[in-house]
């Protein structure tokens, strides 16, 4: 590492001699991926008003860490090196993933990176078990964020060490979209779609499961079957764009994109475009999960045993009660029996999604402050709306 990479302002032994504001609290935003960096974006914005407090970002390690300098430098942030991060010592750490979190030297508080804790890996739920919370014999997070109380008695089970440091604080992704659904009309004109449209949003996860992995023929089938009164849109995991290269992803998807396919970048915050759908068409990832959420009717890609949903989870509750994606029957049809069974799958979505819907934002603001060890200062606020523009929602 070079002397110009290894930062002296505004952490460090010397920082005092050269910032403009000495003496302020440093929170260090740790970002795995752009999923995770997406999701850390709004907590910190829970604290980062603050005139006491100054926050810095690094890119930890990850598999899935292509993109996550590029998405750093659109933030407008101050990027510290991995090198230097651990060896700072910081006042806050906020993560949304585990990869070397051992070496970070603060108080951490951990949260899920998309809808509660659904997929098990090894006959545990990922992210709840000892092996990513304890490392040698010592627990990581001083606080690791929960939706629901449910995930109280997994965390017991798995890794009882970890039970005191837990905080049930509900979901930011879903209470963000229930405030964003009066913006809906809004998303649907950045996206293209006119009043008399119906707008079916395709979302696929990363991996082999996936829709786009198992059914890279579904968009063209949605273009060519369906009547003009629709329009199609791609919403992928931004582990797909970089797992990929956009390059790639745009020259596989360029026949529909001429054909009429509205593709959303991987930068664009994806609720926008599922409060603005009729209907979405996923698969064992967080897109239907949150859809199913706020009434959004949903089709199901079955991702097969290999992907393996945590017990009575809202991602393990849609693969037992949505409807299931069939080639050989008609859209029409799976799209009609999708709004009959959406009010009631909704409420047991919400359910077993969140404890403390609309008070997210309240909680972890909360137990950030707890760990800072300072008093709140400023008003709460209610979760905002997401915020989009045309030239974003297209790419």
């Amino acid at each position: 590492m070079t002397r110009a990479e290894w930062l002296q302002v505004p952490v460090g032994l010397d920082a005092a001699r050269w910032v403009t504001r000495p003496g302020l609290l440093n929170v260090l935003v740790v970002v795995h991926t752009v999923t995770s960096g997406q999701r850390l974006l709004e907590v910190i914005e829970l604290v980062e008003r603050d005139t006491r407090i100054q926050v810095t970002f690094a890119q930890a390690p990850d598999v899935f860490s292509n993109g996550v300098d590029d998405f750093l430098r659109g933030t407008g942030g101050l990027v510290l090196s991995w090198e230097q991060v651990i060896r700072e010592r910081f006042d806050l750490a906020v993560a949304a993933g585990y990869g070397g979190l051992q070496h970070v030297h603060a108080p951490l508080l951990v949260l899920p990176h998309g809808a509660a804790y659904g997929k098990t890996q090894a006959g545990t739920v990922y992210g709840l078990d000892a092996q990513r919370l304890i490392h040698n014999g010592r627990v990581l997070p001083d606080a690791i964020v929960l939706s629901h109380q449910d995930q109280l008695a997994v965390l017991r089970d798995q890794c009882p060490a970890a039970v005191d440091a837990a905080v049930v604080a509900g979901d930011p992704g879903y209470d963000r979209m229930v405030a964003s659904l009066p913006h809906r009309d809004r998303y649907r004109t950045d996206l293209g779609v006119r009043a008399e449209q119906h707008l079916v949003v395709i979302a696929s996860t990363w991996g082999g499961q996936s829709l786009f992995g198992k059914c890279p023929d579904l968009f063209g089938r949605l273009l060519d079957e369906l009547p003009s009164r629709y329009r199609v849109a791609a919403l992928m995991h931004p582990a797909v764009w970089f797992g990929h290269a956009p390059r790639q992803i745009r020259s596989w998807l360029a026949d529909c994109m001429d054909a009429g396919l509205v593709v959303i970048g991987p930068h664009v915050d994806w609720r926008a475009a599922v409060v603005a759908a009729d209907i979405v068409i996923g698969d064992h990832g967080s897109v239907p999960v949150y859809a199913s959420a706020i009434g959004t009717p949903v089709v199901l890609v079955d991702p097969g045993p290999q992907a393996v949903t945590t017990s009575g989870s809202p991602q393990d509750l849609l693969r037992h009660n949505a409807v299931i994606y069939d080639h050989s029957s008609s859209l029409s049809g799976m799209f009609e029996e999708a709004h009959a069974r959406s009010e009631l799958l909704q409420d047991a979505i919400v359910d077993s999604l969140t404890s403390c819907p609309g008070r997210s934002t309240t909680l972890i603001r909360e137990a950030m402050y707890r760990l800072l060890g300072v008093p709140l200062r400023g008003k709460h606020r209610a979760p905002a709306p997401v915020t989009t523009t045309p030239e974003e929602c297209r790419c």
